[in-house]
């Protein structure tokens, strides 16, 4: 079976699939996107992430061309089309202001672009999920709109691409001595038994794991502070993970060499580890 995606209302084979080579998206990343997660078929907290398009869409004012629930039949369609539904896979929807002459300003009329991808999860290295990854920080570089999902994503490749070159798994971005998020993942702290995160606002994505993941400390009765802590203050935790929707939750053992608490996945963050992927594999 050949691989198929959806474009513009239409299901198409991969090969016959095209864009103007002026699309915005292209031009100027003038787009947001979304990652969703679909376990055997069904999707993973597909209201939340349509919630979080139409916010980012809000905020660039990209008027969305087709009703969400229009958008939600499409994904569900198109990991049938790829022979998905028994398999770990992610729909890629990205939504971008269309095609149009090369202008800085807004087209007088958009013809936004919808194209969603549909893929087999990559499953991590067991040896990472098991034993931990290493993370290094960096400077965040990136815009003040953080919590917009933006197509824009040259700070993140470029963080995290130093941080391969590294031999580290991420790269943990600070700004004003603050510690934000990794390049792509939420980031999570334990000090004194009370996991810590940023706060939800312009200065990060507030990931939809990392809301569930939220959730899931308040059921199992784990202290939580959405509270900003310094770079200073992250050579302190006792534990650290990162969350994601391919990643779900994943240990760090150590920052910029150095060893997070006792080197290894600490209990917090393996309670919150098992009760995520106990609430994924539930329909």
């Amino acid at each position: 079976m050949g691989e198929w995606v959806y474009l513009n209302g239409t299901f198409l084979p991969y090969d016959e699939a095209c864009l103007s080579v002026e699309d915005r998206g292209f031009l100027f990343a003038d787009g947001i996107y979304e990652v969703i997660a679909f376990q055997r078929g069904w999707a993973f907290r597909m209201a939340d992430h349509l919630e979080r398009l139409e916010r980012s869409a809000a905020a660039i004012r990209l008027p969305l061309p087709r009703p969400l629930e229009d958008l939600e039949a499409a994904a569900s369609a198109l990991i049938a089309r790829n022979g998905l539904e028994a398999d770990e896979a992610i729909v890629y929807l990205q939504v971008t202001r269309g095609p149009a002459r090369r202008e800085h300003a807004f087209p007088p009329r958009p013809e936004p672009t919808v194209l969603m991808l549909a893929r087999r999860v990559q499953p991590l290295d067991r040896a990472k999920r098991e034993q931990g990854v290493a993370v290094i920080t960096v400077p965040d570089t990136r815009w003040h709109w953080c919590h917009v999902k933006a197509i824009g994503l040259l700070p993140n490749v470029l963080a995290k691409q130093q941080a391969l070159e590294a031999g580290a798994h991420e790269a943990v971005f600070v700004r004003d001595g603050r510690v934000t998020e990794a390049s792509a993942a939420n980031l999570f702290a334990v000090f004194n038994g009370v996991l810590w995160t940023h706060p939800a606002d312009q200065w990060i994505l507030p990931g939809i794991t990392r809301k569930v993941v939220l959730e899931l400390a308040a059921r199992l009765e784990v202290p939580v502070r959405e509270e900003a802590f310094s770079v200073e203050h992250l050579a302190e935790a006792t534990e650290l993970f990162l969350t994601g929707t391919t990643i779900r939750v994943l240990p760090v053992v150590t920052v910029d060499g150095r060893p997070v608490g006792s080197g290894r996945p600490g209990p917090i963050t393996r309670r919150l580890e098992e009760a995520l992927n106990q609430e994924m594999e539930r329909r």
